[in-house]
């Protein structure tokens, strides 16, 4: 992060001097404006994932409760089906893990954002983005308690990432991806088996 200056932009960016700092006067509204634009760049990357449903996830998020996210899922225009969710967020994890750069700067940030309490809420509004959608993605699965699996669901693909990009584990390749969800979902959305 100690490389991330005004200068260092305006370099990168091939911007005369002083440019990035007319938009971003301190640190802090760097970092911000840094955070902003790497949420654009991963919505981009990761657009059919997220923007099918978003119209019910933000419903569904508003809501905040199992109903309300059942209702946010009918206002969606698309209900997947478990294999096609698999493969969304398989997809997703193998555009994230490939983009190491991207990803890696979003760690960081992450860190920083652990000691500035600003960035904080700001990097907690992008994390929204990409969990409410899969709000309602489990919703329209017959979650039982999709906000809670969607929280489950973005530490599971985390930790994922962090282990191909940081950890000791390699690289994996899509289908090995979409295998680990599948397992996953499996697990997650498995009816409770009734007792004798």
């Amino acid at each position: 992060m100690r490389g991330l200056t005004h200068r260092a932009v305006d370099e990168a960016a091939g911007l005369p001097p002083g440019s990035t700092s007319n938009l971003a006067r301190t640190r802090a509204a760097l970092l911000e404006l840094t955070l902003s634009r790497l949420t654009e760049l991963e919505m981009r990357a990761l657009g059919p994932a997220y923007t099918s449903t978003q119209a019910g996830a933000q419903a569904g998020a508003q809501a905040g409760t199992k109903a309300g996210a059942q209702v946010g899922t009918q206002a969606g225009d698309q209900v997947d089906s478990q294999a096609s969710m698999v493969d969304r967020v398989a997809e997703g994890l193998h555009i994230q893990i490939n983009d190491r750069r991207r990803t890696l700067a979003r760690y960081e940030l992450a860190l920083e954002a652990t000691r500035r309490p600003e960035l904080r809420e700001i990097y907690d509004a992008a994390g929204s983005r990409f969990r409410d959608p899969a709000v309602a993605l489990l919703a329209a699965q017959g979650s039982r308690d999709p906000v809670r699996h969607a929280r489950q669901l973005v530490a599971f693909s985390e930790g994922l990432m962090f282990d191909a990009i940081v950890g000791a584990g390699g690289t994996p390749t899509f289908e090995e991806l979409r295998q680990a969800v599948e397992d996953f979902l499996a697990g997650m959305l498995r009816r409770p088996s009734r007792g004798p």
